[in-house]
């Protein structure tokens, strides 16, 4: 699919599946132009389609589609939505699949029918209203292997039109973000990487580039991903930090800054950040601060921070009391998640990263929950791209709600009130989403026992958990009071009260609930 650096999705599928409605939804939240080619046709020839069968028979219909086509493909960046016969066409297929990518929409024959009721005597391949079931039927019956061949495949029955493009945006890992300033995308498709520089060339990012990278990700990346911004014409600095929490700290921060100055990085310059969540964390608050904040753009290495960390534009850095207490939203200029970089990843980083994804799953998508509750053997053999881009939808989703995390966006610390306590405490020797898996399984307990949730909810979670291979309880000989004390500063609390996310059912979860925990409910959910 030809969709990166020159953006033509073509909205394909029967008569009556939601071309046009879904696809101008789809130009509306990608910032791209639609174009329905049947108004192009209409609107070049002066006649209604019924018009110009009739004067020019189908043959002279499909030429005119043809040429409709080639005008969109020579256009540029834009949303197309196609006839329900355009690709029947081999010449026209491989036209649009060459220019871009197709997503074929699809419903039940009785949901078409319904659709199309109102339209009766519009579309002269299914006649009037008396003629429309049989021809419907037959039309189907003789395009199903067609459209069935599109590798790409969106249902829409039950969907309102915005319903349906968001699910093409899924299917497509093509996100953009607005509410934070300026717009964002979020690009995820496997082999992004030895394309870095040329996307972001296309994005207008300028150099000098500074590229920072830890020691574990630059000796498997770097080179690579330098090589890819010197061949697009970028200046490239590369600057390699310790791996782990442990340099997430302002020393770090203030030796990025003597770097940029030292390799002339200038306010229109970027700042690359190659890594995992420390890294993203720690670039994108350095570029924050310096010159008083220039662009940057994260290329997440791992799964935890392609699906959580390196999105929604939250910066920051550790002090000794607490995790990401200084920080500051300043969100990236693009995201670019390349899952074939998940194949360089050890078993209990992906295990790490797996605790998010079900987190998302317990949030907003059941769907999801139930494909991650299926445990770590059934998802190794399976399609992380398909799930990277879900479990990202599930937080952009929280994050053009509510960008600055004011109300709802809260929902997504659901684990993440233990868990970072939990995370400190071990000295970070249990790693972040060990730690929230911690949460996840205590945040069940504690909606339990308010009364939120019933018991069927914590055997559900533990289950999930064990299935991944994620912790349910505190290490041994962990410190629960100083779990307790490091939660007292957790950044979400209010009036002098720790916030907790709490799960009342898989796909739904209450933020924002005031609790007073003690030592002894600490110990017994936790242990």
């Amino acid at each position: 699919m030809n969709t990166v650096l020159t953006p033509i999705f073509f909205v394909y599928g029967p008569p009556g599946s939601g071309k046009t409605s879904t696809g101008r939804y789809l130009g509306q939240a990608l910032n791209l132009p639609f174009i329905d080619l049947d108004h192009e046709i209409t609107a070049s020839a002066g006649h209604t389609i019924p018009e110009i069968f009739a004067l020019d028979g189908e043959s002279g219909f499909r030429a005119r589609e043809n040429a409709a086509l080639q005008a969109a493909c020579e256009r540029g960046p834009a949303v197309v939505a196609l006839g329900g016969g355009t690709l029947l066409n081999p010449a026209n297929r491989a036209l649009a699949e060459a220019a871009g990518g197709v997503v074929c929409l699809s419903a039940p024959q009785s949901a078409l029918a319904e659709r199309l009721g109102n339209a009766a005597g519009t579309r002269p391949l299914l006649g009037n209203a008396a003629e429309l079931e049989a021809r419907l039927t037959a039309l189907l019956a003789n395009r199903a292997e067609h459209y069935a061949s599109f590798a790409i495949q969106v249902e829409t029955v039950g969907l309102t039109a915005a319903e349906a493009a968001w699910a093409v945006q899924v299917r497509l890992g093509r996100f953009r973000v607005t509410g934070m300033g300026r717009a964002y995308e979020i690009l995820v498709q496997a082999g992004l990487l030895g394309q870095l520089g040329n996307l972001l060339r296309a994005h207008g990012l300028n150099g000098p580039m500074a590229l920072v990278s830890d020691a574990h990700v630059a000796p498997l990346h770097g080179a690579r991903a330098a090589a890819a911004l010197r061949a697009a014409g970028f200046s490239v600095c590369s600057i390699t930090l310790p791996a782990g929490e442990s340099a997430k700290t302002l020393d770090s921060a203030a030796r990025l800054w003597e770097q940029f100055l030292k390799a002339g990085l200038e306010r229109g310059s970027t700042v690359v950040a190659l890594g995992g969540g420390v890294i993203g964390d720690l670039a994108g608050f350095a570029a924050s601060a310096y010159l008083r904040g220039v662009r940057w753009v994260a290329v997440p290495t791992s799964l935890l921070a392609m699906v959580d960390a390196s999105l929604g534009g939250k910066t920051a850095i550790d002090l000794p009391q607490g995790k990401n207490l200084v920080g500051a939203f300043h969100p990236p200029a693009l995201v670019i998640a390349d899952p074939d970089l998940l194949h360089s990843l050890p078993e209990a980083e992906m295990r790490n990263g797996l605790a998010e994804v079900l987190k998302h799953g317990i949030l907003r998508d059941p769907g999801l929950f139930e494909l991650c509750a299926r445990g770590w053997q059934a998802l190794q053999g399976g399609d992380w791209t398909a799930l990277v881009r879900r479990a990202i939808a599930v937080k952009v989703l929280y994050i053009l709600a509510d960008p600055y995390e004011q109300d709802e966006r809260a929902a997504l610390n659901l684990g993440h009130t233990i868990g970072h306590g939990v995370e400190q405490a071990s000295g970070f020797g249990l790693r972040h989403g060990e730690a929230v898996a911690v949460g996840l399984a205590a945040a069940a307990r504690l909606a339990v026992r308010q009364g939120l949730a019933e018991p069927e909810l914590v055997q559900q979670i533990d289950r999930a958990l064990d299935g991944l291979g994620l912790p349910r309880h505190m290490p041994p000989g962990m410190d629960a009071a100083r779990v307790l004390a490091l939660m007292q500063n957790d950044k979400k609390k209010r009036g002098g009260q720790v916030r907790f996310v709490l799960p009342e059912r898989i796909g739904t979860v209450r933020y924002g609930i005031g609790l007073d925990l003690d030592l002894e409910t600490l110990r017994e959910v936790t242990q």
